[in-house]
């Protein structure tokens, strides 16, 4: 069919659609609607070949493992740590000239750090992201220890007209001092999102409640009303909490995520109250799921209409931290909020979601980066226990998938090591300064696994200090030499500048840490603690 054959085709076509279109306008009939693509339904196994598929990759290397008795165990002897010793300089442009002024940093190599993560490990935020909608569910007047608190669960819907077959509702809960002379600083929370003691109906309404549970369950069902007869005192709904109004110290939340550590300290919520600061809980999945079967469903997938990503496209680290940026949209509009010191918080995969949220979105100002290992604060180049391996396998997705390459070891371009890398750990901190960062870990003893190589991660904070110290923020006080510097010993903190660091003697979680974060931040904000 020649070419002039196409084109009667083509304009006898839409001459069709253009009349059919007229005729339904004119006997008031909707046109039927073409119904968007279902999403794909793939396995983890499934995404990550395609992935690999996109990439040329056809093997990878296998990550550490945690068995100390298998044949690719962690390795653990500081001779064999650092096959890549140098890691890329922060102040160091890609034409080879040394940045000197704050100027150069902001206006030419920033962006440089900025690309290399966008492009080879965090991946790209999609230009045009759906706009998120604030409502609140539920708003209650609280206790968080002995201190009246405003309570709020707040849903933060993604405007999903364009894919509606995905639906994606963030899950936020913010607390305020409800006697706060002022706006309060916040922190923000990655974890589950729960109101910290949930008022308890009066026993009158819990009475008039339980009448009625009871008549409505007789009344569906004759074979309960038998069994209620026989149980006359009974009652459906109970209240398991103290009558006092003030409530069991176990309806507060245990406050950041992981275990708690030996310290008798109350919950980080309570102390954080009691300060007089605010606190906000955002509950990941509700952005993002944290497996590879989820990436074409949440926030990546209703952007990409339920199809799988492409090798720059964002992985969950960066959708966390967008569902953490949206929140602060939020907090930004609350006039008891003081939206200028909105802190973030996170422990191990979270804690990998708060050291990127601060570092790509610079109104936060602050960060209690919590035990965050491979993908956080240690550096890709070290060779102790988890390593860029374990995250180019089986946490792929919280990457983007260019990242694989660096696991690659047969490909179409050869193969690629964690040597190759553009960028490490200490550019992610440094893109922080002159913000405010505490970096927290525990120690082995405690159960804060010596697989997050706390050495490395302190090397990595060393090695960013020149970057804060370019832009007049103080650092820890020690030498800018990551190779020599060791790590101090448990509970001595470097508290005095802009970059913080404490290892504290307990496990898996930030919470031993919080009080010194607080005192830390206080001094920097200008924040009076609230009278006791």
């Amino acid at each position: 069919m020649g070419a002039s054959w196409i084109g009667k085709l083509t304009t006898i076509s839409f001459l069709f659609a253009t009349t059919a279109a007229k005729l339904c306008a004119q006997f008031g009939i909707e046109p039927q609607k073409q119904l968007p693509s279902p999403a794909v339904n793939w396995t983890q196994e499934q995404d990550q070949k395609n992935m690999l598929d996109q990439l040329g990759i056809k093997a990878l290397r296998p990550g550490a493992s945690g068995n100390d008795n298998d044949l690719n165990h962690a390795q653990y002897d500081e001779a064999k740590a650092n096959p890549w010793p140098n890691y890329p300089d922060p102040l160091l442009l890609r034409n080879g000239r040394r940045v000197t002024t704050p100027r150069i940093w902001w206006q030419q190599r920033r962006p440089e750090i900025v690309e290399d993560f966008d492009r080879e490990v965090y991946g790209r935020i999609p230009q045009h992201v759906s706009k998120v909608t604030w409502s609140v569910k539920v708003a209650d007047h609280e206790f968080v220890g002995r201190i009246p608190v405003i309570a709020r669960h707040l849903i933060g819907h993604v405007d999903n007209a364009g894919y509606p077959l995905i639906d994606v509702n963030i899950d936020m809960v913010l607390v305020l001092p409800a006697n706060a002379r002022g706006p309060v600083p916040v922190l923000v929370m990655f974890g589950r999102a729960a109101l910290p003691a949930p008022v308890q109906p009066s026993p009158g309404d819990l009475e008039k409640i339980n009448d009625a549970s009871r008549s409505m369950l007789a009344n569906s069902d004759p074979s309960l009303k038998e069994i209620l007869d026989k149980y006359p005192a009974y009652e459906p709904v109970t209240v398991t909490t103290s009558a006092s109004p003030f409530g069991p110290p176990s309806t507060a939340p245990a406050g950041p995520a992981g275990v708690n550590g030996t310290s008798n300290d109350p919950p980080s919520t309570q102390q954080l109250i009691a300060d007089g600061w605010g606190y906000a809980t955002i509950n990941p999945s509700s952005i993002q799921a944290d497996n590879g079967a989820g990436l074409t469903r949440g926030i990546i997938g209703l952007v990409n209409k339920g199809q799988p990503r492409h090798p720059d496209d964002w992985g969950a680290l960066r959708a966390w931290a967008w569902g953490a940026s949206r929140a602060l949209d939020y907090l930004e509009t609350e006039p008891a909020v003081d939206g200028k010191h909105v802190g973030i918080e996170g422990v191990s995969r979270y804690g990998k979601a708060a050291l990127v949220t601060e570092a790509y979105d610079q109104r936060f100002y602050m960060g209690l980066i919590g035990s965050s290992g491979e993908g956080g604060v240690k550096p890709s180049r070290r060779n102790w226990g988890e390593v860029l391996e374990n995250l180019t396998g089986g946490e792929y997705y919280w990457m983007a998938g260019n990242f694989m390459k660096y696991g690659a070891s047969d490909a179409s371009f050869g193969s690629k090591n964690a040597g190759d890398l553009p960028v490490d750990s200490p550019e992610l901190i440094a893109l922080c300064a002159p913000r405010l960062v505490f970096v927290s870990y525990g120690i082995p003893q405690r159960g804060d696994a010596k697989w997050l190589d706390h050495q490395g991660s302190y090397m990595a904070t060393v090695a960013a200090q020149p970057v804060f110290q370019l832009l007049d923020a103080k650092t820890l006080g020690v030498s800018s030499d990551y190779h020599t510097e060791k790590m101090p010993p448990a509970n001595v903190g470097l508290l005095d500048g802009q970059l913080a660091w404490r290892q504290h003697d307990g496990g898996h979680t930030d919470a031993p840490n919080v009080k010194y974060f607080i005192a830390w931040a206080d001094k920097f904000i200008g924040h009076a603690p609230s009278p006791k």
